[in-house]
């Protein structure tokens, strides 16, 4: 009984441990990484296709949208190596990632995924896609 009682007790104490773990890693609900590498070869890059100017607005837009600072944080990324298809981006924690080429695509991400935390089907990039 004793034994058991120990081993209880330290079970619960890993799962209080492991879900306060949990709690600091979610420090952003949402964490959208936008892909502004540029390549020095002729290889397709994201920048190419403007993707700084795409990661600006829609940081500016959340801004507006999510006044909690910790709601959603948009970042630039080197290369995500999923230019091929690209511009990309990636939302964390889910791990959706997106393709877009417009500010239409963009206000559907933020619109329907930000906002709502449903998936825009038409802009998921394929899993199979690389640089």
């Amino acid at each position: 009984m004793v034994l058991a009682k120990t081993f209880s007790s330290r079970l619960c104490f890993a799962r209080d441990v492991f879900r306060g773990a949990l709690k600091f890693m979610s420090y952003y609900q949402q964490h959208v990484f936008f892909c502004t590498n540029l390549r020095d070869n002729a290889r397709k890059s994201c920048q190419q296709c403007d993707a700084q100017a795409a990661r600006d607005y829609v940081k500016q837009r959340c801004k507006t949208l999510f006044p909690d600072p910790h709601a959603i944080r948009i970042n630039s990324a080197g290369c995500l190596n999923r230019c091929k298809r690209g511009p990309v981006l990636v939302i964390y924690p889910q791990g959706v990632w997106y393709r877009y080429d417009n500010q239409r695509d963009l206000d559907d991400i933020i619109d329907q995924h930000l906002q709502k935390g449903e998936v825009v089907e038409r802009l998921l990039l394929p899993a199979s896609v690389t640089s």
